[in-house]
C-alpha cells in the first residue's frame, strides 16, 4: 500500500485518505463506478463550492491509483444505446437595424441572465456568429447575459469559470499553490463579452461592465451557491486595447506569457493576453488567501 500522499484537482490526500479509499473500493467490488464515485465523495468529502460531489474527478483519481496498481476497479459496463439527439431550438433572428447615438438616448440598459433553452440557444448562435474568438458551448461553472435596452438586444455576456493559474494574476494576488487551489473557484473569467456589430453606442461597454461588477456576486451566488471575490478577463492586443475595462475600473496587471501546459505532456502557446481584474468585495485578497487549517504570515 502506499504510504505517500496524493495530489489531485487541487486535493490532496493523505496516506491514510488513500488506503480506506482503496479499502472501500475492494469492499465494493459490483458497484457500477459512476455509484462508487459518488459513494466516495461522499465518505471524503470531496464537493464543489456549491455541494455537488466532484464525481468526474473522482473517478479520473481512481484511475490514476488503478495505473499505480493501488486498487483494482469495476469493469466498465456497456454503454446504452445511444438516443437520436433532439433537434435544436429554432434561432430566432433578432433586429438588425443600426443602433447609434448617445447612450442617454438608448434608455435603461439591462443585463438579463439567459436560463430557458430557446434564449441559450440564440445566445450560442449570436456569439459564436460575431465574437472573434466564436463559441462551441459553455461546461463547468457559468451564467449568460444578453444586454438589452427596452425590448431590444444589444449584446451578449459570458462569465464562466477562471484560468487555474496565470503567473501575473496570482503574484498579484499573494497566492501560495495551496491557497490556489483552495480559491481558485471564487475568481470568475468574463470569458466573452460582445457588443453587436450594429449598435454603435459611446461608452456602452464600460456601462455594461459596471452593472456586470455590481451584479456578479449576487448573481452567482443564486445560481451556483456561493460567492464570488474577484472578475477577471483576458484581452488580445493585437484587436483591442481594454479602453472599456479601463473605464469601468478594471486593473491592469500585465500579459500571459502565452505559454501553458494544456494536460500532462500537452503545452500550447498563443498571442499573450492582457490580464484585467476587478476585485468584488474590499477583502477579497485575504478571503482568497485563505487556506483552512493554516494561519497566513
Amino acid at each position: 500500500m502506499s504510504t505517500r500522499s496524493w495530489v489531485h484537482c487541487g486535493r490532496e490526500f493523505s496516506a491514510a485518505e488513500i488506503a480506506d479509499l482503496c479499502a472501500t473500493v475492494a469492499w465494493l467490488p459490483g458497484l457500477p463506478r459512476q455509484e462508487l464515485a459518488a459513494t466516495l465523495c461522499e465518505h471524503l468529502a470531496w464537493f464543489t463550492l456549491s455541494g455537488t460531489p466532484k464525481i468526474h474527478a473522482c473517478l479520473e483519481f481512481l484511475e490514476r491509483l488503478q495505473t499505480a496498481g493501488l486498487l483494482v476497479l469495476p469493469p466498465l459496463r456497456a454503454a446504452r444505446p445511444v438516443r437520436p439527439a433532439a433537434l435544436a431550438p429554432a434561432v430566432e433572428a433578432i433586429d438588425e437595424a443600426p443602433i447609434d447615438g448617445p447612450l442617454l438616448a438608448l434608455g435603461p440598459v439591462r443585463l438579463e441572465i439567459v436560463r430557458e433553452t430557446t434564449g441559450v440557444a440564440q445566445w450560442d448562435a449570436l456569439v459564436a456568429r460575431w465574437h472573434p474568438l466564436g463559441f462551441q458551448g459553455a461546461f463547468g461553472y457559468r451564467l449568460r447575459y444578453f444586454i438589452t435596452a427596452g425590448d431590444r438586444r444589444l449584446g451578449c455576456v459570458l462569465l464562466s469559470g477562471a484560468a487555474r493559474a496565470v503567473a501575473v494574476r496570482d503574484r498579484w494576488i499573494g497566492w501560495t499553490a495551496p491557497a490556489r487551489r483552495e480559491n481558485v473557484a471564487r475568481v470568475v473569467n468574463n470569458s466573452r463579452f460582445l457588443i453587436f456589430p450594429h449598435v454603435r453606442v459611446p461608452h456602452l461597454a464600460s456601462h455594461v461592465l459596471g452593472q456586470l461588477a455590481r451584479r456578479t456576486r449576487a448573481d452567482w451566488l443564486d445560481h451556483w451557491g456561493f460567492e464570488p471575490l474577484l472578475l477577471e478577463t483576458f484581452v488580445d492586443p493585437r484587436h483591442h486595447a481594454g479602453t472599456c475595462y479601463r473605464a469601468a475600473g478594471w486593473q491592469w496587471l500585465g500579459e500571459t506569457s502565452g505559454r501553458g501546459l494544456a494536460r500532462p505532456g500537452q503545452s500550447y502557446h498563443s498571442t499573450p493576453r492582457q490580464v484585467w481584474v476587478k476585485p468584488l468585495t474590499s477583502d477579497y485578497c485575504d478571503r482568497l488567501c485563505a487556506v483552512p487549517g493554516s494561519t497566513r504570515s
